[in-house]
């Protein structure tokens, strides 16, 4: 985040999390990405122990009771040291959690959240399923009233930090009888008897994660782990869409600035045709046009995040949330391949780290919501946001400054065409 739009706390706590940054072990960067670290337990707890996950909840819950501002800036500096330790960071911190501050018991914040924020257990989100990502209201998990429990059967997959998780956030049917909306249930669900984690995927990118399948078998949920409303999944699911989609575009920020780090270098020492090949036009126009896309992802992260600081309308903090996932995911993407063109093939093999940030960035645009779901959540947000303003009257009708501002000239139907006796 910018430095002059942060307060001093919010400039020390970024200071913090740098410190945590340069704590993480070059050995664990490179077995994350061959796997042979399949979690990074270490890297959650030292963060725990910094007072660092979670720093906009509560403090009697074990944050911080700071903004999403404070978030954004947090998340790009953690996205540094690569895409997955942001990605696991933000799984339990910003979005398991936030689900459970915002919609759960105080029983459940002080058995899960607590220590949780303390880097002591670790948890899951569910929402794929294999037959679809999408579609969160075509799930086919389903979860059975039994009295004083539910029994959960089905499965999860693609699911981020699965295999070091200690319990998972579940979306399951309830009534299947229900409008989709209304047929969906989130739970707490604990590792345990009936829950299967197998860690399979042969990833890209974005490696070391623990992302794996989960599967559920006649697992016992109690019924005060249910989170909200049974049958309010909906609620839940709404309001985890801004720490989902708007974490995941910090983070992104973070991920690409050390690409820009490297090239810039590169670029400035590697001599070709007898100087150094940041004079060429072809070279430092890449680099200036990579600069600007990372300061505007910036601008508007800082000006979603205010957004939803100031308490905006929930529908605009929908188009924004949206917008920026879309807009700062690829933007970023096209940062990285901007580095890695002007470095040539270099950038291509394992001597430098951009042949990997490559690789992890490109789920940036996928996960937590595809670009083209960005792009259909902001156009239907943008079109009701438009009518409604229209309907106030409240702006100029710049329609009519115009030389021949006639509306016989203005024909959108057929019955337009004929009415006006054409």
């Amino acid at each position: 985040m910018f430095d002059y739009m942060l307060s001093k706390e919010q400039l020390i706590i970024r200071d913090e999390v740098r410190d945590l940054v340069k704590w993480v072990p070059r050995q664990m960067i490179l077995d994350m990405d061959t796997d042979k670290i399949k979690f990074p337990k270490e890297f959650l707890q030292e963060a725990g122990r910094r007072n660092l996950l979670g720093c906009r909840y509560p403090k009697k819950w074990g944050g911080r009771e700071m903004d999403w501002v404070t978030t954004c800036m947090l998340m790009e500096e953690v996205g540094t040291l690569g895409y997955e330790f942001a990605c696991v960071f933000g799984v339990g911190a910003e979005l398991v959690c936030d689900a459970i501050i915002r919609h759960g018991t105080d029983e459940q914040k002080e058995k899960y959240v607590k220590p949780l924020l303390k880097g002591e257990i670790f948890a899951a989100e569910c929402l794929t399923e294999p037959r679809g990502g999408s579609d969160f209201f075509g799930a086919t998990t389903k979860a059975e009233d039994k009295g004083d429990y539910f029994l959960l059967n089905g499965q999860k997959r693609f699911i981020v930090g699965a295999e070091g998780a200690d319990f998972f956030l579940v979306y399951a049917k309830t009534n299947p009888q229900a409008k989709p909306q209304d047929s969906i249930t989130c739970f707490i669900v604990d590792r345990t008897e009936g829950v299967e984690v197998k860690y399979l995927y042969g990833l890209m990118g974005c490696r070391g994660g623990g992302t794996g399948r989960i599967i559920f078998r006649n697992v016992k949920v109690p019924k005060k782990n249910v989170v909200g409303k049974v049958q309010g999944a909906y609620a839940v699911f709404n309001t985890m869409m801004i720490p989902e989609r708007l974490g995941t575009a910090a983070m992104t920020i973070g991920a690409a600035r050390p690409a820009l780090d490297i090239a810039t270098n590169y670029t400035s020492r590697r001599k070709a045709f007898g100087q150094v090949i940041n004079q060429f036009e072809g070279v430092s126009f890449q680099i200036a046009e990579a600069v600007m896309m990372l300061d505007a992802a910036r601008a508007m992260a800082y000006a979603t995040a205010r957004a939803v600081d100031a308490g905006a309308d929930m529908n605009r903090v929908r188009r924004m949330v949206s917008q920026s996932k879309k807009f700062i995911t690829e933007s970023c993407q096209k940062v990285v391949h901007n580095s890695m063109q002007v470095m040539g093939g270099i950038a291509y093999t394992n001597v430098f780290p951009i042949e990997r940030i490559y690789r992890d960035v490109r789920l940036a645009s996928i996960w937590t919501g595809t670009s083209e779901v960005m792009a259909m959540i902001t156009a239907h947000e943008w079109y009701r946001e438009y009518f409604q303003e229209k309907a106030k009257r409240r702006t100029r009708d710049h329609e009519q400054d115009a030389q021949e501002a006639s509306d016989d000239e203005k024909i959108y139907t057929d019955d337009d065409m004929w009415n006006k006796g054409w």
